[in-house]
């Protein structure tokens, strides 16, 4: 069974920079379509950013310009470049992969506050 696990979470100040990786185990995501979705604090779970099996990506408006979404295939393993950081983008932030209706995954988290 494949598992995905994040990592690179943290504090960091406003303006500042961090990375997120979401390695996976148990087996390949490289034909699935990934995502990074992000849950603040009594809000819903929104999607971030995606990226499909060919390398088109997309972004939410609030992250355009900002946070780019790559995947590497060799690593096996989805990545997040989150740029310029706001108070506004603190939130735990979540990889998904899913191939068909029956496969979808989740990672269990990882927490970004962005506060001075």
């Amino acid at each position: 069974q494949v598992q995905l696990v994040e990592s690179g979470g943290g504090l960091v100040q406003p303006g500042g920079s961090l990375r997120l990786s979401c390695a996976a185990s148990g087996g390949k995501i490289e034909s699935y379509t990934k995502h990074w979705y992000r849950q603040a604090p009594g809000m819903q779970r929104e999607l971030v950013a995606g990226i499909t099996p060919g390398g088109s990506t997309t972004y939410a408006d609030s992250v355009k310009g900002r946070f780019t979404i790559s995947a590497d295939n060799d690593k096996n393993t989805l990545f997040l470049q989150m740029n310029d950081l706001q108070p506004e983008d603190t939130a735990v932030y979540y990889c998904n992969a899913v191939l068909g209706i029956r496969n979808i995954l989740w990672g269990q988290g990882t927490l970004v506050t962005v506060s001075s």
